[in-house]
């Protein structure tokens, strides 16, 4: 199936960028969500079993989204990440299973014993 974007929104204020799909989805992703799922290296590690646990990205902004071709974007994150390129079908998996993502992810920090910062939003 082919996943065709046909908005995407960054919205600085409230950290998340909104992605609108033809098939009629519409997906909020916070910043820190896309950043600790970033589909680069550094995150996701050359291999199964080795994913890099991201902690610290709770304030995390975005400072621009960079097209790249007519299948990705490119995120530029204010902490200096900007290496992973995040397809049409990646963003769309990251909506439809954001919220199994989400709790995966504070598992796993509890699990390694870091507290999050608050923010106002997820």
């Amino acid at each position: 199936m082919d996943y065709t974007p046909i908005e995407i929104r960054l919205q600085k204020k409230s950290r998340q960028i909104v992605i609108a799909f033809d098939d009629g989805n519409r997906f909020e992703l916070s910043f820190e969500f896309l950043r600790v799922h970033s589909p680069s290296a550094e995150v996701k590690g050359h291999g199964p079993g080795q994913e890099v646990l991201q902690t610290g990205k709770e304030h995390v902004q975005v400072t621009a989204i960079e097209p790249i071709g007519h299948y990705a974007v490119r995120l530029v994150f204010d902490d200096g990440h900007d290496t992973g390129l995040y397809t049409w079908k990646y963003l769309y998996d990251l909506g439809a299973e954001r919220d199994s993502k989400w709790q995966a992810y504070l598992d796993r920090l509890k699990a390694a014993g870091y507290a999050r910062r608050p923010t106002t939003n997820g």
